[in-house]
């Protein structure tokens, strides 16, 4: 795990540099307004992070706090770095990212996690998204975009390459037309009041540690809902139910 020190440069003549619309610098003995984005950098090809970092490195506001090669290292890292955001590849040796994403959002909820890759099979892209990543990002992105991207997606904002935001569009389209059959074909079985909360919850994007907190019971009460709640209702991902809530208005969408 490396550290990364900051280099402000300055502009001819002593002026400090200051990108147009940064907030002014603070005078000496102030502390910055905000701090910076703190970012985990996970990718098995050693060139392509020290890439990635060197670009970063140039931003006020973002630091790189660490690199890590594989999935195993970034659910580690994750947890002792605790970062803003995070961004990961897919296809790495020991852990794959979509599995690492998994475990980060369960240990680090907050984190923000982009896929950097290569992949655009449309699985890899849906099971990213179901397993959390606030962004699917192809590394044929301008390297320019990289910054943007971080602060978008540390801004609450979702991010997917212009070429596979039309296969998400299709498969969310395609997964309402179902649900839809579902219901003029078999009326919905009834779910309990803690079921309903669950899916509820579900559909704000929470993950079963998060639930569990929510609702004061264990993650493994919370599994249990979730898998009686898809059996219940024929499902069979998360991404599903979060169509079911929307469509039967368990969740407002402002």
């Amino acid at each position: 795990m490396s550290e990364y020190p900051e280099t402000p440069g300055a502009a001819p003549g002593g002026a400090s540099r200051r990108r147009a619309g940064d907030p002014a610098a603070a005078a000496p003995g102030e502390q910055a307004a905000t701090d910076p984005i703190r970012v985990l950098i996970v990718d098995d090809h050693a060139l392509f992070r020290r890439g990635l970092e060197m670009v970063l490195a140039d931003e006020d506001d973002i630091e790189v706090v660490g690199e890590g090669g594989d999935g195993n290292e970034a659910v580690e890292m994750a947890r002792d770095l605790l970062p803003d955001v995070l961004l990961m590849d897919i296809r790495m040796p020991r852990r794959s990212g979509i599995e690492a994403c998994l475990a980060i959002k369960e240990s680090v909820p907050s984190a923000k996690i982009v896929m950097l890759t290569i992949s655009d099979e449309d699985k890899d892209l849906f099971e990213a998204i179901k397993a959390g990543a606030s962004g699917y990002l192809l590394k044929e992105i301008s390297i320019d975009e990289v910054p943007q991207a971080v602060r978008a997606v540390h801004g609450g904002q979702s991010l997917i390459s212009p070429s596979m935001a039309s296969k998400l569009i299709t498969e969310f389209a395609s997964l309402a037309k179902r649900s839809e059959e579902r219901q003029q074909q078999v009326p919905a079985p009834k779910l309990t009041d803690r079921e309903m909360e669950v899916l509820r919850l579900v559909a704000r994007g929470l993950g079963n540690r998060e639930i569990a907190k929510e609702l004061f019971i264990s993650e493994n009460t919370v599994k249990n809902h979730v898998r009686n709640i898809l059996e219940k209702l024929q499902l069979h991902s998360r991404m599903e139910a979060v169509v079911y809530a929307v469509r039967e208005k368990l969740l407002e969408i402002t």
